[in-house]
């Protein structure tokens, strides 16, 4: 007998040799029927895995874990492999994994699907869910496995067995006469999958090399009730409605040419004035806390990035330029080098630390072409990046007003309440993986345990997140549609100063390496962009919005006025635009309400003769007449106040 400890504490006894479905079963029932999986020791195991030795066992459901979710999507795109080889025997398979959210698998076509061969794909599917085929698991010997793929006539499953390590035990799935090489999770048979959906194909390099051959990826969804897969279908509707792409095309903010490239964005008017009203706007809070402006070339010499670490890490991101006389540079990846050099530049003494720079500038990253992806994922990243230079008795104090600056620009774009901070620290068991030594980790991890408590941010430590050269507080934010992103973040680094030989002159006159402290407040622009863009579905804020005041004059007699109105408001620095054409009005108030203008203006005869205005706001779709001195100094004041909603003409 063996003793298995449970996820509630409780020890059951088995037989040596039962199974994690037996052991379920032996608990109720109820759980068997919906297990997916088991969690031994904290590895993920088969319910067919036999427990052999005493150990802790937490047996997985769809709803327990993302380890059970994968188990039952894992098993979903078999179901999906076996209809493709059912209706196209000649197709090679080549992987399926299950992913956060959902599986897909490539395959190596003669073409790419069409929605008619998805259809069909899903009606097979369907029908191998309810023929309800057990799956079984079995294990081959290297030669017996290569030999099995072969017959099969399966090229990537023998590539994938032959390079698996000697003594690794090749294991095998069979439901039906469908086989795939697989070391599993699956459940226990195909009818266990419920309800079902294919929702998009793409094309694929195999193992993720631009070099080998291009397979077709098929993307699909699972679950347990056609209730949560119907709620998770509205849910993907409800994303394409909010995709940043389709806003930022509707609103004319940013494009991509083939000419220049694909993941180098160019930004239009509109799509600059927001990102340097944000720039404008987190360089106004950093001057409070003491951050100045600083101004670095794209350009470097590789030698830089060799000495801050970065080229070993990330050799592979690297964009290097050389020219016909001999130049040989390197785009910059990061800011934080570069950054160093200015300190560098001159003798500092302690009485100056903290020294503060900021910067929002591009860098570059070598990104895989088939990762790239609206703004999301880009070549050409515009870094908001800031480095504190400071003595060890100035850290804490560093790293709290970044923290408030986090906090004052969050609560100000209204995200702040949805998030949670991760204490980002190194992989103990893997310390090879960092620049600098133990005491000075230990030391910064302990200064940031100690400001989460301080500001009650509630950190959770995560092992293995940490930075390159030291640990750092994430910032968690989700989104509308309940995605997890990470944005801002704070770093302390006492490897870097040590690695430039950097320092200041102390009280005594000697020398001391001071202590750097990364922030980034925003991250990259284009990140953030298209979360806001999301997040507020386009509707921005009146502060931030690229046109804040549509003027519609009903005919081309009320021009004159309308110019003057406009004059009068640009002279404040309010963004106007007149709508001058031979549109009809309502045509022209649609298009106002479509690119999502925080207010419209009209002007008619009415408003000739009395020397007014007349105000529609786009949240209430209410109107009012005033004075344009009085719609200034409102509007003024909700700009001001960085108002997340347009307050004026707004029936009380």
């Amino acid at each position: 007998m063996i003793k298995i400890t449970l996820k509630d504490e409780s020890v059951m006894e088995v037989e040596k040799g039962t199974t994690i479905i037996d052991v379920a079963r032996k608990i109720s029932e109820g759980l068997a029927r919906v297990a997916t999986c088991g969690t031994v020791n904290s590895e993920v195991k088969d319910l067919r895995y036999e427990l052999n030795q005493d150990c802790k066992l937490s047996i997985e459901t769809f709803d327990s874990s993302l380890n059970g979710k994968k188990a039952y999507w894992h098993t979903s795109s078999h179901i999906m492999a076996q209809a493709i080889k059912r209706l196209f025997p000649d197709y090679k398979l080549a992987i399926g994994p299950a992913i956060d959210k959902g599986f897909y698998y490539d395959f190596d076509v003669k073409k790419a699907f069409s929605d008619e061969d998805k259809e069909k794909i899903e009606q097979e599917m369907n029908k191998i869910i309810k023929e309800d085929i057990p799956i079984e698991r079995f294990v081959l010997s290297r030669e017996k496995a290569i030999n099995l793929m072969q017959e099969n006539k399966e090229k990537y499953k023998v590539e994938l067995i032959e390079e698996l390590p000697e003594g690794e035990e090749i294991s095998f799935y069979k439901q039906d006469d469908f086989i795939d090489l697989c070391s599993g999770p699956h459940l226990l048979s195909t009818g266990k999958v419920k309800s079902i959906k294919l929702l998009s194909s793409s094309s694929a390099y195999w193992r993720g090399d631009e070099k080998r051959e291009v397979l077709q990826r098929i993307y699909g969804i699972s679950f347990p009730k056609k209730k949560d897969l119907e709620e998770y279908l509205e849910k993907i509707e409800e994303a394409k409605s909010r995709d940043h792409r389709k806003i930022g095309k509707e609103l004319d903010l940013f494009c991509f040419s083939d000419y220049v490239g694909g993941g180098l964005p160019l930004y239009t008017p509109k799509g600059t004035l927001i990102k340097d009203t944000l720039q404008k706007e987190i360089e106004k809070i950093c001057r409070n806390y003491g951050f100045e402006k600083v101004s670095c070339p794209s350009l470097a010499n590789i030698s830089l990035f060799e000495t801050s670490g970065h080229a070993q890490k990330f050799n592979d991101e690297l964009f290097r330029v050389s020219s016909p006389k001999g130049h040989e540079f390197v785009l910059k990846p990061v800011q934080c080098p570069h950054h160093t050099q200015i300190y560098a530049s001159k003798m500092r003494s302690y009485k100056e630390l903290p020294i503060r720079y900021m910067e929002s500038d591009k860098q570059y990253r070598a990104e895989l072409p088939g990762s790239v992806g609206g703004l999301s994922r880009v070549y050409a990243i515009t870094v908001e990046d800031g480095h504190s230079f400071c003595r060890l008795d100035q850290v804490k104090n560093e790293v709290i007003n970044m923290c408030n600056i986090i906090r004052d620009f969050y609560t100000r774009m209204g995200l702040w309440e949805n998030h949670w901070v991760s204490l980002s620290v190194r992989d103990y068991e893997h310390p090879e993986k960092y620049i600098g030594s133990k005491e000075d980790w230990n030391l910064c991890e302990k200064m940031l345990q100690e400001v989460s408590d301080e500001l009650n941010l509630e950190a959770k430590k995560c092992e293995g997140e940490a930075a390159l050269y030291g640990p750092k507080l994430d910032f968690m934010f989700t989104d509308a549609l309940g995605r997890e992103v990470q944005i801002p973040t704070v770093q302390v680094d006492f490897s870097t100063p040590k690695r430039f030989g950097l320092y200041y002159i102390d009280e005594k006159g000697e020398k001391q390496v001071p202590v750097m402290v990364h922030r980034a407040i925003l991250g990259s622009y284009e990140r953030f962009l298209a979360l806001i863009l999301e997040q507020f579905k386009g509707v921005l804020p009146t502060w931030l919005s690229p046109v804040q005041i549509k003027i519609l004059p009903i005919s081309e007699k009320h021009i004159k006025y309308s110019e003057e109105v406009a004059r009068k408001l640009q002279e404040t620095g309010i963004r106007v635009e007149i709508d001058y054409s031979q549109e009809s009005f309502g045509k022209k108030m649609r298009e106002t309400i479509t690119k999502k203008i925080p207010y419209a203006v009209v002007i008619g005869d009415k408003e000739i003769e009395k020397k007014t205005i007349t105000v529609r706001n786009r949240s209430y779709a209410t109107q009012e007449s005033m004075t344009v001195d009085v719609f200034i100094e409102q509007l003024l004041k909700e700009i001001m106040d960085r108002d997340l909603e347009t307050k004026i003409a707004v029936v009380k």
